[in-house]
């Protein structure tokens, strides 16, 4: 199974040999000849007074609901070296002038305020925080206050692996990274941008230095990264990792849709099928996120449910923005200048009735959001896909490379896919797309494989009555609750006819759009998982499995377009393998339009099914 494959092998690049402890704080070895120091010894004789001590909760920071905020979450900066496509988009978001932002002096007076008056715990966010020249002297400045017991950074990892060990020194105790998907071919895709390998760096870098957990943060969206909630808790079999699966959630510019947005309750279900023994753990009041832990597994997940499960009543942070605006909630637009106020001279007593004052209108839930999401939205059976979409590309000139990052024990290794003839002319350069990754070559890589389906032969059990229309005629949904559960194989193809134009840039990937075999091959996939909201009368299917493989056929001027879906369940999957290949198909047409529009959409068809009470199908 791929969970466990995908597991094993990251677990081995991830090799670690330092010691962790569960408290989060990296543990840190003596020097040689130094006796080990205990985490009571390190501490101060003030930090020891407080924890003993408690003195009542400032009132400046406590609303009018009771809610005690003692969370701060400071961005420094706008900019970020991504474009993720939930968070901002492609061309980026208009940026304030530099002299409108805080300087980091602003930022260390104003985190000595608010800790001075009951935080203790401060994230560092962006943007992409990382990309701040400064970034670790502000961490060591903000190590020296009294009484802040946390720093922690979000950060998307492209930079992580070469300043962690800089920041931990400084004082950086916690570490929350971005990732949405394990596949390098789809993170290009979510982020515009590359550094997939860098990110795997930062995670291995957090796990050497002793972090733990180290906190993984994805954003679950339907039809594009649903299908790897299993590979990703499988990771915490033998990783400190907490993956947090994070529900989609509308920010400017996201161009956020409902339809997109995976519930908490459904993940937990789709989970739940594969480990049953999932338990929930304790956690904090004011936690943010609701975690559990597989039996015997050494990580943990948690699932953050700002969409479906709101945590308002519990809210104990605050945030303020790279430019001095003071957020008493993330949804709100309501916002107070603490920038202004500092630079018109406010004196501390005057910025502590400001922040008072702000934190005592903050409403009891965010921003009449949660009136469109008083229910949760339907559970849609979860689809999990045992490959985990390593497309793989060839073309024989230097400009045209297009290495597939396999993960391997101990490194990263960029690799070559075997050569596909079949069905292209060996007398020109060739590119074949495949999401099935093939792992012959070294069995130990992490190259999840799902074997290409049986041909079973055999009579197909045809009826002369249309199954999906009742005895009045009218259109039906067929009830397959009483038939059995098997397993389910379709396979089904397409051909587009392009012209000899528009093949010669396909072949050598000049579109301006960008590589059409990997859209396409992409949008076969996600149109896989989705087939049952385009066709009314089709069941939800689990799919366990889906691959699309393209491939030229210069003969034809043509791309050959195949499509597999694996499922087990009580119901074919002929139509997801069918709209898997006429979708890709749709989408080569898209990408290729501006050059041709002579192109031609055919032999959309069947090749073969296997499982159900109908009997098998192979096309001869």
């Amino acid at each position: 199974m791929a969970a466990p494959l995908v597991s094993r092998m990251l677990r081995q690049v991830l090799r670690f040999s330092t010691r962790s402890c569960n408290s989060g704080v990296p543990v840190t070895q003596p020097r040689p000849g130094e006796p080990p120091q205990s985490a009571m010894e390190d501490v101060s004789p003030r930090m020891q007074f407080l924890r003993e001590n408690p003195v009542p909760f400032s009132a400046f920071l406590t609303d009018s609901f009771g809610r005690q905020h003692s969370y701060l979450r400071i961005s420094l900066t706008e900019k970020c070296n991504l474009r993720c496509q939930y968070c901002m988009p492609e061309e980026g978001v208009p940026l304030t002038p530099k002299a409108d932002l805080l300087t980091t002096e602003e930022i260390l007076t104003l985190a000595r305020l608010f800790v001075k008056e009951g935080v203790d715990k401060i994230r560092l966010t962006g943007g992409e925080p990382l990309i701040r020249p400064d970034v670790v002297d502000i961490v060591a400045q903000l190590h020296q206050l009294e009484g802040l017991r946390t720093i922690g950074i979000t950060t998307n990892g492209i930079n992580l692996a070469r300043l962690l060990p800089k920041l931990q020194k400084a004082g950086l105790n916690a570490i929350n990274i971005s990732l949405d998907t394990l596949v390098p071919a789809k993170f290009e895709f979510i982020v515009r941008r590359k550094g997939f390998h860098k990110v795997m760096e930062g995670i291995h870098k957090a796990i050497e230095l002793g972090y733990s957990p180290v906190k993984v943060n994805c954003v679950v969206m339907r039809g594009l990264n649903e299908d790897e909630l299993l590979d990703f808790v499988a990771l915490t079999e033998g990783l400190p990792l907490d993956v947090r699966f994070i529900e989609y959630m509308p920010f400017d510019g996201n161009k956020w849709n409902f339809k997109k947005m995976v519930s908490y309750k459904e993940m937990l279900d789709t989970l739940r099928q594969r480990w049953p023994e999932l338990a929930m753990l304790s956690g904090e009041e004011s936690s943010t996120a609701k975690s559990f832990k597989i039996p015997g597994f050494r990580g943990h997940i948690s699932f953050i449910t700002s969409m479906s499960e709101h945590f308002c009543g519990t809210c104990s942070r605050l945030r303020i923005t790279a430019d001095g605006n003071l957020k008493v909630c993330l949804f709100g637009n309501s916002e107070v200048s603490l920038r202004d106020h500092l630079r018109a001279g406010a004196s501390e007593a005057e910025l502590l009735s400001i922040i008072g004052a702000a934190v005592g209108r903050k409403k009891r839930q965010h921003a009449e959001l949660f009136l469109m999401f008083h229910d949760s939205p339907p559970a849609i059976p979860s689809i999990s896909s045992k490959d985990s979409l390593g497309v793989q590309s060839l073309r024989h000139r230097v400009s045209f490379s297009n290495q597939v990052a396999t993960l391997c024990p101990g490194r990263w290794v960029p690799q070559t896919p075997p050569l596909a003839q079949r069905g292209l002319g060996s007398d020109s350069p060739h590119r074949h797309y495949s999401s099935h990754s093939d792992s012959d070559t070294d069995p130990k890589c992490l190259s999840p494989v799902s074997r290409a389906p049986a041909s079973h032969s055999g009579p197909l059990r045809t009826s002369d009555q249309l199954t999906h229309v009742d005895t009045e005629g009218r259109a039906a949904m067929v009830d397959v609750g009483g038939k059995p559960s098997t397993e389910r194989v379709a396979v089904a193809s397409a051909v587009v006819l392009l012209g000899h134009m528009a093949f010669k840039h396909i072949q050598e990937n000049q579109l301006k759009k960008g590589d059409a075999l990997v859209v396409a091959q992409l949008a076969g996939i996600q149109a896989a998982k989705v087939t049952s909201q385009l066709i009314p009368l089709c069941h939800h299917v689990a799919l366990s499995h889906v691959q699309v493989r393209l491939e030229l056929d210069s003969t034809r001027h043509a791309v050959v377009i195949q499509a597999s879906c694996r499922a087990q369940g009580p119901t074919g999957v002929e139509m997801e393998a069918l709209t898997s290949a006429a979708v890709a198909a749709l989408t080569l047409y898209d990408m290729c339009k501006a050059v041709s529009r002579d192109i031609v959409l055919g032999e959309i068809k069947l090749i073969s099914k296997t499982g159900g009470q109908r009997g098998d199908f192979h096309r001869t």
